[in-house]
């Protein structure tokens, strides 16, 4: 790929330089934000690596978004994590953030991670064939389960739509945000501090609660398994991200014995665009968020192009529209 940089120091850049360029074409290097903003508008790149650092680069990269829009990674290489940056810097539009302190300190760094993330993004414009999988039937009911997938701009839009979610509502929530597991806590916790329900991360066995917000937290993929618990994977390991919001979605049309809703929001590439389809066969519900209000309206945008979603509303009336189904859903059950 053809990556710019902007870091804080020479050093930063002539190691990074280093363990790239066998791979990757370093287009530019720059260390103030006029100048990066210059060279993103003139010598546009495939990706902009960002070294996070300060409040005000999360500014910036809204200004990258918003006035010369290009992919944008983040490197974290403080010690002790900068969630609440990085969280606010991928609700502008970064695809991914990734954790490095030793490239700070350590002259042993090992670059596979970094390596790992900028493949995966270089990916998304060509994935590889969706895994398909056979939906099956089954009668015994379970309460409603809400399963919304993210991916770029998903931690601000998650945000919004939790607060705005009824704390009477009736039904369980499973969130799988693209996200490095190492900001997985930190993002249950931000998202709890502003939500109407309760937040946390998915424990490997336990069933979904009513009235209860779960949130993958691991670099496995997530399941639903037939007797209704969630489950960690590493297999299939042929998707670019883990955890799969397809992996997700396409467990629920096979296991799933309740009412189910399937949500797709922002996010670039097609992950969860043929899973929500497989619950649309099933007969779930189905939402995708809209491109007016969709940070990037990737994700959302191949479901529709499939007819996988049977709404495709703005954010401001996902929540709304989320509680009204659920209430039709336990009349119907009830009766």
């Amino acid at each position: 790929m053809k990556l710019g940089l902007m870091v804080n120091t020479p050093e930063l850049a002539q190691r990074l330089e280093h363990a790239l360029e066998p791979l990757h074409d370093i287009h530019w290097v720059a260390q103030d934000e006029t100048q990066a903003l210059r060279l993103c508008r003139d010598m546009p790149t495939e990706l902009l690596l960002l070294q996070l650092g300060t409040a005000d680069r999360v500014a910036f990269s809204q200004r990258v978004m918003n006035e010369a829009p290009c992919p944008l990674l983040l490197l974290d290489l403080a010690t002790e994590l900068h969630t609440e940056w990085a969280f606010n810097a991928l609700g502008h539009g970064a695809l991914d953030v990734v954790h490095l302190p030793e490239l700070a300190n350590d002259s042993a760094f090992n670059p596979a991670l970094l390596l790992r993330k900028i493949q995966n993004i270089a990916w998304l414009a060509t994935p590889p064939q969706p895994v398909t999988h056979r939906a099956t039937r089954t009668s015994a009911k379970r309460a409603c389960l809400i399963a919304i997938g993210a991916s770029a701009g998903g931690p601000a839009t998650l945000n919004q739509l939790l607060r705005e979610l009824p704390k009477d509502l009736d039904a369980a929530v499973v969130l799988v945000q693209h996200l490095d597991d190492k900001f997985s806590a930190g993002m249950a916790e931000w998202l709890a501090r502003e939500s109407t329900l309760p937040v946390r991360l998915v424990q490997a066995g336990e069933i979904p609660q009513t009235g209860v917000v779960l949130l993958a937290g691991r670099n496995e993929h997530l399941t639903v398994s037939r007797r209704g618990d969630l489950q960690y994977s590493l297999k299939p390991d042929a998707q670019i991200y883990r955890p799969s919001i397809d992996i997700f979605f396409h467990s629920i049309a096979e296991q799933w014995r309740g009412d189910a809703i399937g949500v797709l929001l922002t996010g670039m590439g097609r992950d969860g665009a043929d899973g929500l389809k497989a619950m649309r066969e099933r007969g779930f519900a189905t939402i995708t968020q809209d491109q007016s209000s969709s940070v990037v309206w990737g994700m959302p945008k191949a479901a529709v192009a499939i007819d996988a979603a049977a709404e495709v509303l703005a954010l401001d009336r996902i929540a709304n529209r989320l509680a009204e189904l659920c209430r039709w859903m336990a009349v119907k059950r009830n009766s």
